[in-house]
């Protein structure tokens, strides 16, 4: 059976709550590298509650140092949706100075594994992320226009960095398809340790809505599906009518029916959540964010010929190995490589790239 902490919360004394999911799941942490993951959808205030709280990060933070581990790394790959590079919302999100000098960006060293060929037959993942010892994963609870919730499973879509997220989204075509694609990105790295932050949480059309709640709590569990059974249940919603948590209990990942998970606390459900359609339709007949997946996955970097001076900075630190030398000493990039993951614009000494 499996476990959910459901402790009440403030930003304020947050701390309490994560030393106790530290005691109800506990982790031998010495000397070994922990990656944490925030959900960072895109550059956003904390107050607006479209990313992890920074209260939360900083006390997860403190707390793996205090168990010895030997590194540790904080990052996450932002949504599609802003085009603006990592740092820049980690530093308005509060994050970069919660992370305390361990903020890492994943997505300009990344591995290619196997994927379902249904979609891709394989896909760029964060080294950071292959590398860990441990995963703690710090989503957020949100709504979503496609899949309904934002929680546990549906955070680690951000372990795969630069376009490949929106390459995904094109693949798979429908609301259910991509319900069952996010079950196979969270099999690639399932998190070890899952700590949500429900003290503020969002409604309405997900998950850059404007319309907040407040909940007052934090979850905790070793178990995602778990988690977000109990996160669709408080938001008044029957677990079993959410595609990918059938395609997770059919995979073993875990089971959301309420009698197969034990809750240490006391579940609070809102009967007026506001919830967006269960078909995915708020996001997958918007032509607006359909336009916009399409265009990222065209972007491709341009190097301009009067400033590149052809060090091949760009070439040498190119994850997927996108870039190779072209005629006149110019970079050009392989676009069916390039995962449009803009490290090659950001360590360009000259500021000679641009993604067009």
């Amino acid at each position: 059976m499996s476990r959910v902490m459901i402790e009440p919360a403030s930003y304020d004394n947050i701390r309490k709550s994560v030393d106790r999911a530290f005691e109800l799941f506990p982790a031998d942490l010495s000397g070994k590298k922990v990656l944490i993951k925030p959900n960072v959808l895109r550059t956003a205030k904390p107050e607006e509650g479209i990313t992890t709280h920074p209260a939360l990060l900083e006390a997860v933070v403190e707390k793996v140092d205090s168990l010895g581990a030997g590194e540790i790394v904080v990052g996450d790959n932002p949504g599609m949706i802003d085009y603006g590079d990592n740092e820049k919302s980690f530093e308005k999100s509060g994050l970069m100075k919660a992370a305390k000098s361990c903020y890492r960006n994943m997505g300009t060293s990344s591995r290619k594994v196997g994927f379902n060929p249904d979609y891709m037959p394989t896909v760029s993942v964060s080294e950071d992320v292959l590398d860990a010892d441990f995963f703690i994963s710090l989503p957020k609870f949100k709504t979503h226009g496609l899949t309904v919730i934002t929680g546990a499973i549906k955070n680690s879509y951000g372990i795969l960095p630069g376009a490949i997220k929106a390459h995904l989204h094109k693949a798979a075509g429908s609301p259910q398809r991509f319900h069952e694609l996010l079950v196979d990105v969270f099999r690639l790295r399932i998190p070890d340790l899952i700590i949500m932050d429900a003290v503020v949480g969002m409604e309405g059309n997900g998950p850059a809505s404007t319309e907040l709640r407040d909940i007052g709590q934090v979850l905790a569990s070793d178990n995602a599906v778990a988690m977000d059974s109990v996160v669709s249940s408080m938001m008044g919603l029957d677990p079993g009518k959410l595609r990918f948590l059938q395609k997770a209990k059919q995979e073993g990942l875990g089971d959301y029916d309420p009698q197969s998970i034990k809750c240490i606390g006391e579940i609070k459900t809102f009967t007026d959540y506001h919830i967006p359609p269960l078909g995915g339709e708020a996001n997958i007949n918007n032509s607006a964010i359909q336009e916009l997946i399409g265009n990222k996955t065209l972007l491709v970097p341009k190097v301009d010929a009067d400033l590149c001076t052809s060090c091949e900075n760009c070439i040498e630190h190119c994850p997927v190995g996108a870039l190779d030398m072209g005629e006149d000493d110019i970079p050009v990039a392989d676009s069916e490589l390039c995962i449009t993951c803009f490290c090659c614009q950001e360590l360009c000494p000259e500021k000679a790239i641009t993604l067009q």
